[in-house]
């Protein structure tokens, strides 16, 4: 797979997780484990509408990984929250290896991301 496409795969998912944010938003906010969860759950659906559209942006494209990849390392806390509680996701119950290989899965989502945004590839300013 080449970096464009998994751009735009990455795109499409972080939109389809932004809908979410908004759709959801008293789920999600429930497994927020800070105060005012739900204007939580909105901004953070707002900042992935945002890294959705500038994962499609050549010339912003490896800013756009470094700041999701931090983003995704800030809201790994209400993943964590969800697996170690055995909260339901999205009104249904994961069976507790789920919850945890959602945790799990953060990491390798994070090196597609830095990988397919030029991170590691990309000259550095001096």
């Amino acid at each position: 797979m080449n970096k464009s496409l998994s751009a735009i795969i990455l795109s499409a998912f972080f939109f389809v997780a932004g809908v979410l944010h908004f759709t959801h938003d008293a789920e999600l906010a429930r497994i927020t484990p800070l105060p005012y969860a739900h204007q939580i759950v909105w901004i953070t659906g707002i900042m992935e509408f945002l890294f959705a559209s500038f994962l499609l942006i050549p010339k912003y494209r490896r800013i756009t990984g470094i700041l999701l990849g931090l983003f995704l390392l800030s809201v790994l806390p209400a993943n964590i929250n969800m697996a170690i509680n055995d909260m339901p996701m999205f009104g249904e119950q994961l069976e507790p290896w789920a919850a945890w290989l959602r945790v799990v899965l953060q990491f390798p989502l994070i090196a597609w991301i830095l990988w397919a945004t030029g991170f590691w590839h990309e000259k550095r300013l001096a």
